[in-house]
């Protein structure tokens, strides 16, 4: 069976920050019965908790940074240790595509905020902690945002590149 990572909020999982959910039906019903769901909340298994103050990257010494809006408490290292245990993890579950929740601060793929220490943005093309790391880690992998695949087009070229992969990496195997 195909197997796609997803943001556990778009499936309707309450895990973010308002200790709400960000369903998106449509994408259930593009893949239907053809895929299993691999569910993650980054800022939860990081131990963010829910609800939990909001977090926005910044940057600060030259690097991005994951803090808090408010209280400003930086959480890039939590982030950075769930990353470096649940990549490898990823691995294993041999995903054929992964959806991201847009503009997310761990999972935005692009178009995320960055702010600058006075919380002004600096830039609106960033990529969020957790996007970053997938997209580095497996470059070939089909990653995209349910925002754009709220586009049919685009929709129906990502369906395309996830069977694709998953046809490519099973002949691999054989």
């Amino acid at each position: 069976m195909i197997r796609i990572g997803i943001s556990s909020c778009l499936l309707g999982e309450e895990v973010r920050f308002d200790g709400g959910h960000k369903l998106a039906p449509f994408l259930i019903d593009a893949f239907g019965d053809s895929v299993e769901w691999v569910s993650l909340c980054p800022e939860v298994e990081a131990g963010f908790g829910t609800p939990r103050e909001p977090v926005q990257l910044a940057r600060g010494d030259d690097a991005i940074r994951l803090v808090t809006v408010t209280t400003r408490r930086d959480l890039t290292a939590p982030m950075d240790e769930l990353i470096r245990r649940r990549l490898p993890e990823l691995r294993l579950e041999e995903l054929s595509g992964y959806i991201l929740k847009a503009n997310s601060p761990s999972c935005g793929p692009g178009q995320v905020k960055v702010f600058d220490r006075q919380g002004v943005i600096l830039v609106e093309s960033g990529r969020g902690v957790f996007a970053e790391a997938l997209i580095r880690q497996f470059p070939a992998l089909p990653v995209e945002d349910e925002g754009r695949l709220a586009d049919p087009r685009l929709l129906e070229e990502f369906v395309s590149r996830v069977f694709a992969y998953y046809r490519a990496t099973k002949d691999s195997k054989s």
